[in-house]
């Protein structure tokens, strides 16, 4: 994951074709280990690819799988506000968190 998000980190900035090189000097500037077979598989299957086409493939490929529970993907109209935690039925209450005997941050 690291390997992807940094290529798409370098695409968005203008670099249409990272290289090894570029993709390990930002995963070197956060101290994160290069396997260069991973990197190579990753650089070799993204590169000469449309980086908007691949999200679109990948966000339709995602719309397929089941969620957990059987919840309902929920999205906003554009300038709209998202829905909030708040607004979600399935939203906890701190009384309902009392019940576990512990608390997260305690």
């Amino acid at each position: 994951m690291h390997y992807i998000a940094s290529f798409l980190l370098d695409a968005l900035v203008g670099n249409s074709s990272p290289s090894t090189k570029d993709i390990k000097k930002i995963l070197d500037s956060v101290g994160i280990e290069v396997d260069d077979d991973r990197l190579n598989k990753v650089i070799s299957e993204l590169n000469e690819k449309n980086i908007e086409d691949v999200i679109t493939q990948g966000v339709g490929k995602l719309a397929s799988v089941p969620a957990a529970g059987g919840s309902v993907t929920v999205s906003a109209a554009p300038g709209s506000a998202a829905p909030t935690a708040s607004s979600s039925p399935r939203c906890k209450s701190k009384e309902s968190d009392d019940d576990m005997g512990f608390g997260l941050f305690d």
